[in-house]
């Protein structure tokens, strides 16, 4: 079915001069964009902003870093003021929209860009997730709420304990729809849209459109309008891609001075005591790193990512399940320590970087007999990298680490 739909690509220069009251949000909402820093509409806004104003479905592809959260965060607002808005006063009312990621993380981030949205036309938010307790989450249901935005697996907790009811949800957006399927989060997921109002409204956004994503395209959006931004795909200029070819016993070395640079780093680990020792091991080095990974708990998990956000550390060593949510703008180097295993993961990792038009670089380090594996890789992402071999000193890794 995804061979059939022909997406429509929206350049930069098609939205010069265009303004977000021009794609038809009212004034509070586009001085609340103003206030998060989003003066002008970035081509994923743009181009699906109205149509979300319109009542029409939308699968939404490209990477993350394009400005997909207003892309259907601000239209959301503004479809629930038409419906009633926030006079709807009541405790204990029924929340009308529900946004799912697939990590904490990326709920609480999403949260953090509608949150103010919907308060400058008096609506209200709440985050559903797991990891914590319910009570203020129950609490916050119970006052009455008018978006949901959480997890599958909370979520579902609460509908089956008879304290969530999302009969009247008239629009639901998945986000990283991908990384949910990657999860295992599909049938909940599946059961969740299910429970939602009959006809309401549905947004995806994905970065990749197999398995399970097309079972939730084919059920759930009826003739959706197909968007994905030219030029931010992950074969972006604005993307560096390479891969060093090195000796497993240079390996320590190479990480360590690709690391010790001023601007944002990030270290992709594939388990979680790589990911401590690499931590361990760069702290030792005298470079400010910290983790994220599954042990840790969801405060220390914030407290990392929030170092990292706020500039104490410049160095995240994290593992994939945890770097999920990671959505910050001025990373611009990615380091995979460990070469990912499927072209997914590759998309994913580098996603962090070079985010909403901005440069990054995505370093990949192997041995020699990964090479061609890791070209069937790299061709199944459609991404060009140059292989070059190095070591601890050459030019390359100075100029790499210097960027």
């Amino acid at each position: 079915m995804l061979e059939r739909l022909e997406a429509e690509a929206i350049q930069a220069a098609d939205v010069d001069g265009v303004t977000f009251s021009d794609l038809g949000l009212g004034g509070n909402i586009t001085r609340a964009l103003v206030e998060l820093g989003a003066e002008t509409p970035f081509p994923i806004q743009a181009a699906t902003i109205p149509d979300v104003l319109a009542g029409r479905d939308v699968l939404g592809r490209g990477r993350t870093g394009s400005g997909k959260t207003i892309a259907f965060g601000a239209p959301l607002v503004e479809k629930l003021m038409e419906n009633g808005g926030g006079k709807k006063r009541q405790m204990g009312r029924k929340p009308r929209a529900l946004i799912l990621a697939p990590t904490r993380e990326l709920a609480l981030q999403i949260d953090g860009t509608v949150q103010p949205i919907a308060r400058s036309v008096g609506l209200f938010t709440t985050q559903i997730y797991g990891g914590v307790p319910q009570g203020r989450q129950v609490g916050a249901l119970q006052r009455g709420v008018d978006i949901v935005i959480g997890t599958p697996g909370r979520i579902e907790d609460l509908i089956e304990q008879g304290r969530l009811d999302l009969s009247e949800v008239t629009l639901t957006v998945l986000d990283e729809a991908d990384h949910m399927c990657d999860l295992g989060f599909l049938e909940p997921v599946q059961r969740i849209l299910r429970r939602t109002a009959s006809g309401g409204q549905k947004l995806l956004f994905s970065a990749t459109l197999d398995r399970g994503v097309a079972a939730l395209v084919d059920e759930f959006l009826k003739e959706p309008t197909v968007h994905e931004v030219a030029g931010e795909d992950q074969a972006s200029s604005t993307i560096d891609h390479r891969v060093l070819v090195i000796e497993h016993r240079d390996k320590d070395a190479v990480i360590e001075r690709l690391a010790s640079r001023e601007e944002k780093t990030l270290v992709f680990a594939r388990t979680r005591a790589y990911a401590e020792r690499l931590t361990d091991q760069l702290e030792d080095a005298g470079i400010l790193a910290v983790a994220l990974h599954g042990d840790l708990n969801q405060a220390r998990r914030t407290r990392n990512l929030e170092k990292l956000t706020s500039g104490r550390v410049n160095v995240l060593v994290a593992t994939d399940v945890a770097a999920r949510g990671i959505h910050v703008d001025d990373i611009t180097l990615v380091v995979q320590a460990d070469a990912p295993d499927e072209y997914k993961t590759y998309l994913h990792r580098s996603g962090r970087t070079g985010r909403a038009g901005k440069e990054g670089t995505v370093v990949t380090l192997i041995t020699r007999s990964r090479q061609r594996r890791m070209s069937e890789l790299l061709e199944r992402a459609e991404i060009d990298a140059d292989f070059e071999e190095t070591q601890p000193g050459d030019e390359l890794l100075e100029e790499l680490a210097t960027r």
